[in-house]
């Protein structure tokens, strides 16, 4: 069969001129890669270019052969200079260059110090042998002699798993059908082994080789403690009767002799039964008793605490930060607002803090309005159970003061608007006065405005306190052994200057009496405030004149009170709206404050001696501090709406103020920093040059309102 095809087949003539121009082709190209291999000749001027012919424009015949040629070109290879190559000279090509390989671990740190108890500090801690070893494998290996009977052994071990391994290694593959063009189809089926040896050449396998230890854990057991089997029935009469058991059986060992104590546990405990038994009938019930009272007490107060911890915690923590920004204002922070329903109708009257324990405070319920006369109560608060009185005394009337004894916290003198003065004591739990007086012992005929236990250290053991009232006496009160015995040491007369005579005024008359305080220092001094105004310096030895009247206020003064710091300074607040401060060497007072509504309370804070607080009837509490401003209250915050304020007292610990309203109410506030602030370094009386010396508080404070006094220019006061 022979095969014809249209293209013309080329002539020897032909094959031969394209033969010469590829290997002239090839020639120039080769040309071309070797100057361009050699990167020290890199530099070399490439070859001018040639002019390139024109090209003939050729046939369709040439345009085949030109094809035919470019299919069997050789490839062209080109070397190309990286940018970043150094350029060096055949004398640093073949210079040698060594390096040098350590067995450190460059993440090693060499630079670890150590601290050295025999030398009491720090040393460089050298590295040891083994802290730049890397272990990359490591097994447990076993030598055995090879004509000892275990080597046999493992020998024939090693060859049974051989050959359990052989057959598993072949692998047998089905019969595979091939058919051939002419449609017939042959089976074969073939055997071959695959060799499971590792690939030197594949690298992946070969990855990893960190060896992981294996995991172990590790467990401590010891010995359980010796336990036994114990069973019995639980009742409460049954834990009633053990604890009444052990209970006596305690009071008897205690009575018994030292001769007595050797006798057996159960001759005591049968004696003791035998005597309960006797004694039937003076059983006390366990549910009222004094035990089960106090325990429910204490459960109260955690209850309570719990309810109300967020404002446990603003009392105990919270500042407020604000007073930084505030110079010369500060702030009062309501906490508490203590309340009972028997109390509700009736005016606060009075308050007064334990001198022992910081947290309680004694509240007199009574009424100011005359017309409008009831019972009295007396409410014993503490802060820490804040949801009820922690004792309750009610009284036939009114109640209109109230006074603790410094010496014995639980003694409560009691003044009433009938003239009664009442001592109790708080720790028997009664509402019955231990000392009340009488007419037949002495009384007085009209309201009680003010009684003070003073504390006069004279030899004798009997206690006393002093007393004030309209009827114009201040009368001392002795506690005897059956009675309370009055004695008056002073009888309030009234002044009534006339124009013809100013040098020698006339005396007609008793002047009610409202308040009165001693002197901390001087013990026979004490000041007197009268509804008509007047303050009057008396003494007890002088009981029948004054030793000074101060004319300032023209209404009842209702508070005066001396300096706790300052012998020679006090305060008095009337209903004239006004505040003010003595020296009781001069006659005039020293400094003037119109708070805009009647006065109430006013009361010196125990930890500075220039810090006083005073409430008015619109519900606001000023609070000032003389050593900041001597003009103008630091704080003046309403803290109720639709009540008059009439007591304040300070708390001697915790920087707390309490005030009570005409409701029943009493509100606790806690002063911000800026009323607070202590005696800096000035006002202690420290000289640049002088050393530091221990001074006392006391003393500070002293000096602190020396300063004060100095500075005030008595002249142009009013």
């Amino acid at each position: 069969m022979v095969l014809k095809s249209s293209k013309s087949v080329p002539s020897s003539k032909q094959n031969k001129s394209r033969r010469s121009a590829d290997t002239a082709k090839s020639r120039d190209s080769a040309s071309k890669s070797t100057r361009h291999a050699n990167p020290r000749h890199s530099n070399l001027q490439p070859d001018p270019p040639k002019p390139v012919p024109k090209k003939k424009k050729k046939k369709p015949k040439d345009a085949e052969q030109d094809q035919s040629s470019a299919q069997i070109q050789e490839p062209i290879r080109r070397f190309i200079k990286p940018e970043n190559q150094l350029e060096l000279s055949e004398q640093e090509l073949e210079e040698d260059v060594t390096r040098i390989l350590t067995g450190d671990d460059p993440n090693k740190p060499k630079n670890v110090c150590k601290f050295s108890f025999k030398d009491k500090c720090y040393k460089p801690d050298p590295p040891g042998q083994g802290d730049n070893m890397a272990i990359h494998f490591s097994t447990e290996g076993s030598s055995m002699h090879v004509d000892s009977d275990e080597c046999k052994k493992y020998r024939e071990r090693e060859a049974k798993l051989r050959e359990h391994e052989e057959p598993d290694a072949k692998v047998t593959t089905d019969s595979q059908t091939i058919t051939t063009s002419s449609g017939t189809s042959t089976a074969s089926t073939t055997t071959t082994s695959v060799d499971h040896t590792k690939n030197q050449f594949n690298f992946s396998e070969r990855a990893s080789q960190t060896f992981n230890n294996p995991m172990k854990s590790r467990g401590v057991h010891t010995e359980p403690p010796p336990t036994t089997q114990y069973q019995d029935e639980v009742s409460q009469w049954k834990i009633h009767d053990s604890y009444t058991s052990e209970y006596l059986l305690n009071q008897s060992i205690d009575k018994l002799e030292g001769g007595a104590r050797n006798i057996s546990f159960e001759d005591k405990l049968a004696s003791i039964v035998l005597s309960q038994e006797e004694s039937n009938g003076n059983e006390t019930d366990t549910i009222h008793s004094e035990n089960m009272e106090s325990a429910l007490k204490t459960v109260e107060r955690l209850v309570n605490q719990n309810a109300e911890d967020e404002v446990f915690q603003d009392f105990k923590y919270f500042e407020d930060k604000a007073d930084q920004f505030r110079n010369g204002e500060g702030t009062l922070l309501p906490l508490w607002r203590f309340s009972t329903d028997r109390a509700n109708r009736k005016q606060v009257t009075s308050l007064c803090w334990n001198p022992r324990y910081n947290d309680m405070f004694a509240v007199g319920y009574g009424s100011y309005d005359f017309m409008r006369q009831g019972t009295g109560m007396v409410c014993c608060f503490s802060l820490k159970n804040t949801s009820y009185p922690e004792y309750v005394i009610s009284t036939e009337s009114g109640v209109m003061c109230l006074d603790f004894h410094p010496q014995h916290p639980s003694l409560l003198a009691v003044g009433c608007y009938d003239g009664t003065v009442l001592a109790y004591d708080i720790s028997n739990g009664t509402s019955k006065p231990i000392y009340s007086s009488s007419l037949r012992s002495g009384k007085h005929s009209d309201p009680v405005w003010q009684v003070y236990w003073h504390d006069n250290r004279s030899l004798s053991k009997e206690l006393n306190f002093y007393s004030i009232s309209s009827d114009g006496k201040v009368a001392n009160w002795t506690m005897n052994k059956n009675e309370l015995k009055m004695e008056p040491i002073m009888h309030l007369k009234l002044i009534n200057p006339t124009k013809e005579e100013l040098d020698e005024p006339t005396l007609s008359g008793l002047a009610g009496g409202c308040s009165f305080d001693f002197n901390k220092k001087l013990d026979n001094l004490f000041l007197v405030g009268t509804e008509e105004g007047s303050i009057h310096e008396c003494s007890k030895a002088y009981s029948g004149q004054y030793i000074k009247t101060y004319d300032g206020h023209h209404m009842g003064v209702h508070t005066v009170r001396w300096n706790p710091f300052h012998e020679d300074v006090f305060i008095s607040c009337s209903a004239d709206w006004t505040v003010k401060i003595w020296d009781h060497k001069s006659s005039q007072c020293i400094l003037h404050f119109d708070l805009g509504n009647a006065v109430g309370d006013v009361c010196w804070s125990p930890y500075s001696s220039t810090v006083f607080a005073a409430v008015t009837t619109d519900g606001k509490v000023h609070v000032f501090d003389l050593s900041q401003n001597k003009r103008e209250p630091l704080c003046a915050q309403k803290v109720v709406k639709r009540a008059r304020l009439t007591n304040a007292a300070f708390n001697v610990k915790d920087f707390i103020l309490i005030v009570g309203d005409d409701r029943g109410g009493v509100h606790s506030l806690k002063m911000s920093p800026n009323l607070r602030k202590l005696a800096s370094a000035e006002e202690k009386g420290k000289d640049e040059g002088e050393e530091e010396t221990e001074v006392d508080s006391d003393t500070i404070q002293n000096n602190k309102m020396t300063k004060l006094l100095a500075s005030i220019d008595k002249k142009y006061a009013r």
